[in-house]
């Protein structure tokens, strides 16, 4: 049975939790209407400070994650996972606990007349308030909740996150945020109740509170050891991201709010504290992955599926969401400017069996790939990345699906050319791409197939494949030359089942496609009722008909001892990444010493289709 005082009395509302801001909202017109002389109602001042200290827990959440500016000073180097997301998705119910408390502190100490913009002796008063009443209030009932009851029943939620963020500062239970809000409230009624109140105060404390403790969760050192070097003293009155984590991780030891001489007279104090804060800031570089996945904006919108815009919405599959609308001119503008980098960007990383896997993006949009002026670039920014994992020591780097195309680089063939003494490893990952969709198909499916995009790498490998399996596939292409090039390379005795068609109609009688070309409504009209569409065509098709099936893009589940993975793959389930990118993992975990570029090789298909699963790897 639940104690009292741990859930949230909205919990069971959902999304319309935010609908309980509406009274605020209906008292500040009102107020402004019809209240002559009290425009500057209470309530809408209580409402805009809700949206800045929304803000500012989003924007620390935002630079925590920008992997590709906090790499080298991340203290935890583990990632944030599901669960922990999926635990810290309310974590704003604290701010409207705090509007409400903030509603009834302004109806019991009623004030004469407005508060002045500023007063200068409210602000000392407040300094006074917070070192003398609110640190040491704080500390003492932190210490408390660290005792066995309190801490199982309500301070056991806070620290299940050990990977700390800004919003794990929000994700607590309901007694100590109502408690948090009054440590919280008295620096700012103290002074108001003293007459010398002001406006800035309550916005500049509000800010000045919510902006430390973000940057004591954001698992990210901000603060140069140099400081606490040049002046030894304030490394008592101001905390730091490193000494919050060692709470996180030795939960008997720094209990401070923010300042740790309360943790020195109390004894608490982390001997570990300076000496860690020193190396975090000293480290220049830190652990080389052992496997890269080298990724592609596919569009505008999916640039905003990333951690550091919103954490919740790249942790489910990829969807064109209303939320992310306004925010299209800004990514606009950012890839045009990123358009002039020169470098690409660490996205995310997971560990996988002890072994950092990172993922890093090309700053290049989908349609730029089929621009012949941008290909020197793209091929460019290709060969960097491959040449900086070489420096760094990376055993596998595999190119996703743009990346990898055959008129832009033949499959990576390019790169290992130019550069034969690589040491990391080039794959395409297109022989595990073949193998899911071809054990997609049916196993009752022995009569035909169609298949479009047929003289492509993936196509070429599908049509040998198949064919050895008495299969008959119906290769759609407009020349008649590449037909013959790839019906040449099947053995003899299989030749048969390669059969040449310039149209769809060719199509009309058979419900096994496998799409590696767009399609457009026209074209999937030729297809049967009942057709099941396999794909592998980047975008995806759309689904127009209603009486066939679409497969999602080849996909694989990665294994179940995967740590730190918080971000979906475009479109993929939680869990779930691309086929080529399962594929690059698979070489990397059997060791393979070769290069997996340029054409499929047939005869490897069913070998690293086991390989895949004897890792842990399963089909989607």
């Amino acid at each position: 049975m639940a104690v009292s005082l741990t859930a949230w009395p909205w919990e069971s509302l959902g999304s319309f939790k935010y609908m309980l801001y509406g009274p605020f909202l209906g008292k500040a017109i009102y107020s402004w209407l019809y209240e002559d002389g009290q425009k500057e109602s209470f309530c809408l001042h209580i409402l805009f400070i809700c949206c800045l200290r929304g803000f500012i827990h989003q924007l620390w959440l935002s630079f925590t994650n920008m992997l590709f500016l906090t790499r080298n000073r991340i203290i935890i180097k583990q990632g944030v996972d599901f669960k922990q997301i999926d635990r810290e998705w309310d974590w704003d119910n604290f701010i409207i606990l705090h509007a409400f408390m903030a509603a009834w502190a302004c109806y019991s100490f009623p004030l004469n007349g407005n508060l002045p913009l500023w007063d200068w002796r409210g602000c000392m008063y407040a300094l006074i308030f917070h070192m003398g009443v609110s640190e040491p209030l704080y500390y003492c009932i932190h210490k408390c909740f660290h005792g066995d009851y309190l801490f199982t029943h309500y301070h056991s939620i806070h620290h299940s996150s050990v990977v700390a963020q800004s919003v794990t500062a929000g994700s607590a239970t309901l007694l100590e945020h109502i408690i948090l809000g009054v440590i919280m409230g008295v620096p700012i009624v103290g002074p108001t109740l003293m007459g010398c109140g002001s406006t800035s105060l309550i916005y500049g404390y509000v800010f000045i509170f919510d902006f430390l403790r973000c940057m004591g969760h954001s698992n990210v050192e901000v603060i140069p050891h140099g400081l606490f070097e040049s002046f030894p003293f304030l490394r008592y009155l101001l905390y730091t991201a490193t000494y919050h984590s060692l709470h996180h991780t030795e939960t008997d030891s720094n209990y401070c709010l923010f300042m740790p001489l309360y943790d020195k007279l109390g004894n608490t104090l982390n001997d570990k504290s300076w000496d860690l804060h020193k190396k975090i800031t000293s480290v220049r570089n830190g652990p080389p992955p052992d496997f890269v996945f080298l990724a592609h904006v596919v569009d505008v919108m999916s640039s905003l599926h990333v951690p550091f815009i919103l954490r919740s919405i790249s942790s489910m599959p990829f969807a064109p969401h209303l939320i992310l609308l306004p925010l299209w001119p800004s990514a606009f503008l950012t890839l045009l400017v990123m358009w002039s980098s020169s470098k690409t960007f660490l996205l995310s990383y997971y560990t996988l069996r002890g072994q950092l896997q990172q993922t890093w993006v090309v700053p290049r949009t989908g349609f730029q790939y089929f621009l012949p002026f941008a290909r020197d670039g793209i091929n460019y920014h290709i060969e960097d990345a491959i040449l900086r994992a070489d420096r760094l020591g990376v055993k596998v780097l595999s190119l996703a699906a743009l990346n990898k195309n055959e008129s832009l680089n033949g499959g990576g063939t390019l790169f290992v050319r130019k550069h034969p003494d690589l040491k990391v490893r080039i794959v395409h990952g297109n022989t595990l791409t073949a193998a899911v969709i071809l054990h997609q198909i049916n196993k009752n499916t022995t009569m035909e197939v169609f298949l479009t995009g047929a003289t492509s790498k993936l196509g070429r490998a599908i049509a040998l494949y198949l064919c050895r399996m008495k299969i008959q596939v119906m290769m759609l292409t407009p020349s008649i030359e590449r037909f013959e090039t790839i019906r040449k390379e099947a053995p003899f005795e299989f030749q048969q089942y390669l059969v040449h068609v310039r149209k769809y109609q060719a199509a009309q009688n058979c419900k096994t496609w496998i799409v590696g070309k767009w399609l457009s409504v026209r074209q999937q009209r030729w297809a049967p009722s009942g057709t099941h569409f396999h794909q592998f065509v980047v975008p995806p098709i759309i689904s127009f008909r209603r009486d066939c099936t679409y497969g999602e893009l080849a996909a694989m589940k990665l294994p179940e001892d995967v740590q730190g993975l918080g971000s979906c793959e475009y479109t993929m389930g939680r869990g779930v990444i691309h086929a080529c990118h399962a594929g690059g993992l698979v070489h990397h975990l059997e060791g393979w010493t070769h290069h997996e570029v340029g054409p499929i090789d047939i005869d490897r298909i069913d070998l690293v289709w086991k390989s895949a699963l004897k890792h842990g790897l399963k089909p989607v």
